[in-house]
């Protein structure tokens, strides 16, 4: 199980789930994708947007001013 990063923080809805969801197609099923970014739309539609997309949320965190999520890949 590989563990890849992405900072979104300085992106903006729609960007942000669109740069996570390129990301999650790079890694194999199963790898982990810990993105972090910022709360507000990203917090809210990132995690929703990658769950419907079948993935699982494993952990939401808070880091300082932005928010760590850890996502498996389906």
């Amino acid at each position: 199980m590989a563990v890849q990063t992405l900072d979104i923080t300085k992106d903006h809805c729609p960007m942000t789930f669109v740069k996570a969801k390129l990301a999650l197609a790079k890694i194999n099923s199963g790898d982990i994708l810990e993105v972090t970014l910022s709360g507000g739309e990203p917090l809210e539609n990132v995690p929703k947007s990658a769950e419907e997309e079948g993935h699982v949320i494993i952990s939401i965190e808070e880091s300082g001013d932005n928010y760590l999520i850890k996502i498996a890949k389906k």
